[in-house]
């Protein structure tokens, strides 16, 4: 198969959580320990950070990945999901892995996955285990998909584990309060090893602390004692919860030599070192055009206070959503004084642009309809004057179509 070939078949033959939802979840951990077992364990052959959270964590990921590609290490990075290209979820250095790779490795297994039904990101978290075991990666950041315990990336033994912090986000599948969503991420703590919690929340600490304790791992809240000073080329002013974190962690991890000016260089070359797209990405100026991937209530309080941050004179907002998220909710906290462009993702998840437009209506939201994504930042542009602002997001696959 080519390349392409070989992305449409595993974007259609297999359940994909993006694309299609609950359907394609598999809550347990069977099928990576038995795929990884036919790898011969790869993941045990390097050393790694685990990075869980509602927020943050792919940011997080990013910085951590960067600070040790400047001092030195050859970095695996593994995240989700991608935006462009399937590759973004695998790279060494800043570097996708190769389509040869990609292509050659589903080739090899591929009636491993048919027979045993493995899912999209399982089979993805293999291919990623094994191209770092290939390519002899000294260290890898590894991102963790949704939750944390039954999560396939959930079999490495890492260095030190980062938790970013805790949000209602899928709630359908981690519990419906932050004590039991804190809980499924905490599964990511292992005995004896280090754990980092960016934020502290008064409803979880208790329980990192608790599970934290029974597994002898050393705990951190980063915010107790935040670092201050250092400035990261990612833009948005919530980035310093993520550099306390991601600061903290580095000061955890054993046997890695990073002196202090690799942790303030790699915080300032982010998205030159890793290539991460999506997060307070300014597309233009005149007018400002920004995008970012937040997609639940935590993630956009803080990005729309970025916005009231800003200085425009009429503000244009691109929004679309997938199905599965508490959209009636989250459009609480939109400016009523914005003017709206309704768009669907173009996934089989995206809600209809008419369904988002009727809820944003009971909420004082006005707007139009537009066809896609494209469109709709089109009449946007169209509208706006060059003192205005332009915003696009709701949805990670909202914001895949536009960098």
């Amino acid at each position: 198969m080519t390349y392409k070939e070989t992305l449409d078949w595993m974007f259609g033959q297999l359940p994909m959580y993006q694309q299609k939802g609950a359907v394609a979840l598999n809550a347990k951990l069977d099928n990576i320990i038995h795929f990884c077992n036919v790898l011969e364990n790869p993941q045990d052959k390097f050393k790694s950070i685990h990075v869980a959270g509602t927020n943050g964590k792919g940011s997080s990921s990013h910085m951590l990945a960067s600070i040790l590609q400047e001092a030195g290490y050859k970095v695996g990075l593994y995240t989700s999901p991608h935006l462009k290209d399937f590759r973004e979820r695998i790279k060494i250095d800043g570097e996708v892995v190769s389509k040869k790779f990609v292509r050659e490795f589903i080739a090899k297994y591929r009636s491993f996955f048919e027979y045993n039904k493995l899912s999209f990101f399982e089979m993805t978290v293999g291919m990623a285990f094994s191209y770092f075991e290939e390519e002899k990666v000294e260290i890898a950041v590894i991102e963790v998909g949704l939750g944390g315990r039954l999560d396939s990336t959930n079999i490495i033994t890492p260095e030190v584990a980062l938790i970013t912090n805790i949000g209602m986000d899928h709630t359908q599948f981690l519990g419906d309060t932050l004590e039991k969503i804190a809980l499924e991420k905490a599964g990511v703590i292992k005995s004896n090893v280090p754990v980092v919690i960016s934020e502290t929340q008064a409803e979880t600490k208790m329980i990192f602390n608790l599970i934290a304790h029974q597994l002898k791992s050393n705990i951190v809240f980063a915010d107790a004692e935040p670092v201050l000073g250092y400035q990261t080329d990612l833009l948005g002013d919530y980035q310093q919860r993520n550099i306390n974190g991601v600061v903290a962690c580095i000061h955890q991890l054993k046997n890695f030599e990073v002196p202090e000016a690799a942790i303030s260089k790699g915080l300032q070359n982010v998205v030159k070192n890793t290539g991460l797209m999506g997060r307070w990405q300014v597309l233009q100026q005149h007018p400002l055009v920004v995008c970012d991937t937040a997609h639940n209530k935590e993630g956009l309080q803080l990005v729309l206070k970025q916005v009231e941050k800003q200085s425009f004179e009429k503000l244009h907002v691109v929004l679309g959503f997938v199905k599965d998220k508490d959209v009636r909710s989250v459009l609480t906290l939109f400016p009523k004084d914005a003017h709206y462009y309704f768009v669907k993702p173009s996934i089989p998840r995206g809600m209809e642009a008419d369904q988002l437009r009727e809820l944003a209506e009971e909420q004082g939201l006005k707007g139009k309809v537009c066809k896609s994504v494209s469109k709709g930042l089109k009449k946007a542009l169209k509208n706006a004057n060059e003192q205005d602002m332009i915003y696009v997001g709701g949805s990670t696959f909202v914001v895949a179509e536009v960098v």
